[in-house]
């Protein structure tokens, strides 16, 4: 795997789910350099689709040069959580729910710590994350990001970087983003219960990515299986 990583001391490693932020932010960082996507899964629900995801994006025109081939890593973390875990089961919360009801301890850290290692072994210095403004989470705060990449750089005596480009932008910002960059937002994947490669229509997610188009003024170009719009 590191065989793709970007030429050594080069580049950004971009955390990408196949998410519509995360997919918006590869090619945001590819504009500044080249780019290695880096998926990281822990076993939760949803993962073959995400991973079924990215493959079809980053076979677009817009992930030409510059970046490369995506590099999978894996850390189960369904030792830590119960097998009634609902992102275990597949079964998120319902539509209307706040984000606090689907926030799953440890996964970023675990995305980070992962991703981190892989940077040390491709030579990388830079390595971004995708959160937006009002992430509720504890994970998702400047102070921790900066605190990960004081970590890492310490423990893996090799400079790393943090970043989280979009902190300050709201989802319907990102859409307008990858408008812009030609972005195929309809490959995104963003939900926790997807039917096939399907949105489900019904889980948090899907509301949100759906309120997102809306509030940007476009078509929401998403299928969904069952949306409750």
């Amino acid at each position: 795997m590191v065989a793709s990583v970007s030429r050594a001391g080069q580049g950004t490693a971009v955390l990408c789910s196949a998410g519509l932020d995360s997919a918006v932010l590869l090619a945001h960082e590819a504009q500044r350099g080249p780019v290695t996507p880096v998926y990281v899964s822990v076993g939760l629900a949803w993962e073959a689709a995400e991973r079924r995801a990215l493959v079809r994006l980053l076979a677009s025109p817009v992930y030409g040069a510059g970046v490369g081939e995506a590099v999978t890593l894996a850390l189960d973390m369904r030792d830590i959580y119960p097998e009634a875990h609902w992102a275990v089961r597949g079964e998120p919360p319902a539509y209307d729910t706040p984000d606090e009801d689907v926030y799953i301890a440890g996964r970023t850290h675990v995305l980070l710590t992962n991703a981190g290692v892989l940077c040390v072994a491709g030579g990388i210095r830079r390595l971004a994350i995708g959160p937006l403004a009002g992430n509720p989470f504890p994970d998702a705060t400047p102070a921790f990001f900066a605190s990960m990449g004081r970590t890492l750089s310490l423990g893996l005596d090799h400079p790393i970087e943090v970043v989280a480009p979009f902190a300050s932008l709201h989802k319907e910002d990102v859409i307008a983003e990858g408008r812009r960059l030609g972005v195929p937002l309809e490959l995104s994947l963003s939900c926790m219960n997807p039917r096939g490669d399907l949105h489900c229509g019904e889980c948090s997610k899907c509301r949100e990515r759906h309120d997102a188009f809306l509030a940007a003024g476009e078509a929401d170009p998403t299928v969904y299986v069952a949306l409750r719009a």
